[in-house]
């Protein structure tokens, strides 16, 4: 297999984990009072572990590539999450600024 399409694999991956880990800082902003401190403190915790395979993806992939690959997969992943986990409703002028986000995205993806 090649070295970046599994380092593309890889970096999509900890994308997913990484979202993961704000799903778990969100629920723990939802309880009252503190008592959410345990699923914020997983969720740091699953951040930092995120940055051992965020190495290896450098090591085989060009920074630039790494933050359009994170970018894009992040925006589509924490949308996918919020509005069917969440169940948080999506206005079309929002959805309008994820896509100009994508593209912009792209856009600079080809220029790095």
């Amino acid at each position: 297999m090649n070295n970046i399409f599994l380092a593309f694999s890889v970096g999509i991956g900890l994308s997913a984990i990484t979202v993961f880990a704000d799903m778990l800082i969100k629920n723990a902003s939802l309880q009252k009072s503190f008592s959410g401190w345990h699923m914020l403190f997983l969720g740091a915790l699953i951040y930092g572990l995120t940055a051992l395979g965020w190495f290896w993806v450098m090591r085989n992939m060009k920074l630039s590539t790494l933050g359009v690959l994170y970018g894009v997969s992040c925006i589509v992943l924490i949308t996918i999450v919020s509005v069917f986990y969440y169940k948080e409703a999506i206005r079309p002028m929002e959805v309008f600024g994820i896509i100009l986000a994508v593209i912009s995205i792209i856009i600079l993806a080809r220029f790095a």
